[in-house]
């Protein structure tokens, strides 16, 4: 891993906006395009710490939402009446679905470091998540509402979360097929998925904070990354949740399939390497 210029990092910012909210896995991208352009790696800890721009941008965009379920958790601690509230029970999904993605990041952090980010281990799973995507489009029921988690639906969904560990894969991905599996609507997954991802993402990005200009990404580019991550992912965010309410998710399963082919045609040419 060596230095990221700044036009590089606009280049990444812009790419971790776009694809941070889309079923397309942004930390995989933040490894395909430095591979693809020629780039070094920017590495782990530049990919979770540019991801805090755009969970700014998701605090922001659902900023009433979050403040509501706050005050209503915080008063269900102090006031048992109030545990029977639907923002209350939100927050303690949030955290207990936030568990998973915790423990396991910690557990297998060295290989999420190094082996995780192999580009076939990344080219298959972008075909494998998109196809497990498609399935969950053919069979869901998309009769629930965000109103509708209950413990058991916002554990599974947290598990499913655990494997965007694994670059490919895809945080919304991940969470948006198992919301459509346990039969929830798409804007509804979607919706639960951002609020979701908040926690997770901030506390890896805060982890991983320390990694930065440490022999690796440099503090500005970092920060120029995260500022254009946030006021591209605002955009996206809002663009998801409308074409989510009236489209299925079919035009990321066939991007998915076709460039995860095309990388492990370009590996299998030698055009690209795998590390």
């Amino acid at each position: 891993m060596s230095a990221v210029s700044f036009l590089e990092a606009v280049v990444l910012g812009i790419v971790q906006g776009l694809t941070e909210f889309l079923p397309i896995s942004s930390s995989g991208h933040l490894r395909i395009v430095p591979a693809l352009a020629g780039w070094d790696d920017p590495g782990t800890a530049f990919t979770a710490v540019v991801q805090l721009g755009t969970m700014l941008a998701v605090v922001l965009y659902f900023w009433k939402d979050l403040w509501r379920i706050a005050g209503a958790w915080l008063a269900s601690l102090i006031d048992r009446d109030r545990r029977s509230d639907p923002d209350a029970r939100m927050g303690w999904y949030l955290i207990v679905a936030t568990i998973p993605i915790g423990v396991l990041g910690l557990m297998f952090d060295d290989q999420i470091e190094s082996g995780a980010r192999d580009l076939r281990l990344i080219a298959s799973t972008l075909i494998l998540l998109g196809l497990l995507l498609l399935v969950a489009e053919q069979v869901s029921r998309r009769r629930k509402t965000i109103d509708d988690v209950d413990t058991r639906d916002g554990v599974a969904i947290g598990l499913a979360q655990s494997a965007a560990l694994i670059p490919g894969v895809s945080r919304s991905g991940a969470t948006i097929t198992a919301g459509l599996f346990l039969g929830y609507e798409r804007a509804d997954a979607a919706r639960f998925s951002f609020l979701l991802s908040i926690p997770a993402v901030v506390l890896s990005g805060l982890y991983q904070l320390k990694d930065i200009g440490d022999g690796g990404v440099g503090v500005g580019p970092t920060i120029v990354a995260v500022i254009v991550s946030f006021l591209v992912g605002y955009a996206a965010i809002a663009w998801l949740l409308r074409w989510l309410a009236n489209h299925s998710t079919a035009v990321f399963v066939i991007y998915r399939v076709a460039l995860g082919v095309l990388l492990l045609v370009l590996l299998a040419a030698d055009v690209i390497d795998a590390r």
